[in-house]
């Protein structure tokens, strides 16, 4: 009876051991360029220090070549504004990554930006904070904005 303890135990931690060998390869997918590119609906909300809240939201393109593009609009600290958002991302085997872009509204006026992502639900989703913003003068921005995109599927 032991003897068949130990067996089975034994077996159970073989299988359990061969199961966590495969989640890696079964989840663990290596993205890419290729695979993030496509349409996204984008949004985004939170605070720019000093003059107020932000919310926007976005049809945004991503190639595969690391561009990334399209029209937003955004409301900060009330004032609503269309722009055109412009620049250029990078992917990570782990699924993250970062874009640096431009923002130029209807009036000419520009801010530059970088966020951080991360790639979820098997590159359908994207989750980001913005790391940085910069007025086009060289003021920099102290920025608390975090959003999600959805890939849009045609």
């Amino acid at each position: 009876m032991k003897r068949n303890i130990v067996t089975n135990a034994v077996v159970a931690i073989v299988f359990a051991l061969a199961l966590v060998s495969l989640v890696p390869s079964a989840h663990g997918q290596q993205c890419s360029l290729a695979l993030a590119a496509g349409k996204y609906g984008f949004t985004d909300s939170g605070t720019v220090v000093g003059i107020g809240p932000r919310a926007a939201d976005a049809l945004l393109t991503l190639d595969s070549a690391g561009n990334i593009g399209g029209p937003v609009t955004a409301s900060l600290n009330g004032s609503v504004t269309h722009s055109t958002l412009s620049g250029t991302y990078t992917v990570n085997r782990d699924c993250t990554g970062t874009a640096s872009f431009s923002e130029v509204d209807q009036s000419g006026n520009a801010i530059t930006a970088t966020v951080d992502f991360v790639w979820v639900d098997n590159m359908r989703e994207i989750l980001f904070i913005f790391t940085s913003a910069t007025l086009a003068n060289g003021t920099p921005l102290g920025t608390v904005i975090n959003g999600n995109a959805r890939k849009l599927i045609p």
